[in-house]
């Protein structure tokens, strides 16, 4: 509900800090993923929201090809091969449906080959990420230490998911959006739902 031409703005100086086209989708917490051209990211990088495709990551073979996730406590996440990268949007939801091993999936489809790196960026951490029971229910399966009481450790949930997926190595910034510096990263918990979004961007030079 931004101003539109503050989003313009914004989008026109990520565009210029990466130095190529940057192509935003609409998310929806879902698992769709796109691959996108350079053509596309130019297109997108304008477009208003209800002219961009829904999907929760973008994947791209092409150099010079930004890729944008953005987010306000889901974790934006960067996979990075020979040849190709793709850039995820992974909140409880998406995480739950296997984004992150179907982004790894993808890229290796579109012949991304040799070793996988990824890095999980800014989001709730552990520290002050209170859940339901629904969502410990939805990762059961994940060890013991993921869950912390009422608490859910979703970079480390992240980084456990894209190892067994067959990345080699997963950094993570270790930043929780929540009760880090408000002049650092939004965050719809902390803000109450009013509050803007950071931009995870990956592109292949």
């Amino acid at each position: 509900d931004d101003d539109p031409e503050a989003i313009r703005e914004n989008r026109r100086a990520v565009t210029a800090l990466a130095g190529s086209p940057v192509g935003f989708v609409h998310q929806v917490h879902g698992t769709t993923l796109l691959a996108t051209t350079a053509a596309d990211a130019e297109q997108r990088s304008t477009a208003g929201l209800g002219e961009l495709p829904q999907a929760d990551g973008q994947l791209t073979t092409e150099p010079g090809c930004g890729l944008a996730a953005l987010t306000a406590d889901c974790l934006p996440v960067a996979v990075a091969g020979a040849g190709g990268v793709a850039m995820l949007h992974a909140g409880w939801r998406g995480l739950a449906a296997g984004i992150l091993e179907r982004g790894v999936e993808r890229l290796r489809a579109l012949g991304v080959g040799g070793r996988l790196s990824a890095a999980v960026g800014p989001g709730a951490g552990p520290c002050c990420y209170e859940v339901g029971a629904e969502v410990h229910a939805a990762f059961a399966e994940e060890p013991a230490r993921v869950h912390r009481g009422a608490n859910l450790d979703l970079p480390a949930i992240a980084a456990r998911r894209l190892l067994q997926a067959g990345v080699a190595e997963v950094h993570e910034i270790g930043f929780c959006t929540i009760c880090s510096d408000r002049e650092l990263f939004f965050s719809h918990r902390r803000d109450a739902g009013v509050t803007g979004r950071q931009a995870g961007v990956a592109w292949l030079t």
